[in-house]
């Protein structure tokens, strides 16, 4: 196993995950209201709030996770919500998804993608482009850093900007940019939302 693997695990086990909050994120919160429900795959869903929100207004949502214990986690905060019945959650690493198939209208990553090296960034944006269906909507949030940046002035994950967007550009048409900051846990760092059409 990865050491982003480990690293990840253990904050579950010990309680420290910071992005675990009671709602998703309102970027996706907005597109849940925008866009008419369909189906919907959530790469790195962690304890499962957006598969939540989405069920909720109608999605039929699968989850993906590596860590177990986020699984685990969103398993039962689903059945809780009483939306069993709308969402599969499944145990996965994001590049390999060859049990899942499409067509799904809408992906999102909100901090799963950026903690890929060029071989796995590949293999996982090629997984999300066989996923979605011609015009399907891949919303990903990721935390950057530019070409030369100190470390110092970066989060601890994060993916450098030219190199992601090239990579991108190879599977997806690029439809918004949308730069903004991200702090986790008192260290502060680039971050943007970029929205994706599948052609």
């Amino acid at each position: 196993m990865s050491d982003r693997f480990h690293r990840m695990r253990d904050r579950y086990l010990s309680g420290e995950i910071p992005w675990d909050h009671p709602e998703p994120p309102p970027e996706i919160i907005a597109l849940s209201q925008e866009l008419p429900p369909g189906r919907a795959l959530d790469l790195g869903c962690g304890t499962g709030r957006a598969c939540i929100w989405l069920a909720r207004a109608g999605w039929q949502v699968d989850g993906v996770d590596f860590v177990p214990e986020a699984i685990a986690i969103a398993s039962e905060r689903v059945q809780t919500a009483g939306v069993a019945d709308r969402v599969r959650l499944f145990v996965a690493d994001a590049t390999n998804l060859a049990f899942l198939t499409g067509p799904y209208d809408l992906a999102i990553d909100v901090g799963c993608g950026h903690g890929f090296g060029e071989a796995e960034l590949h293999a996982y944006l090629s997984e999300v482009h066989r996923l979605l269906r011609s015009g399907g909507l891949f919303a990903f949030f990721v935390h950057l850093r530019h070409r030369d940046q100190p470390e110092a002035e970066t989060l601890k994950v994060s993916i450098e900007q030219s190199f992601l967007m090239e990579a991108l550009r190879r599977y997806f048409t690029i439809e918004q940019f949308v730069p903004g900051e991200t702090i986790v846990m008192g260290n502060r760092g680039p971050s943007a939302w970029i929205y994706l059409r599948r052609d």
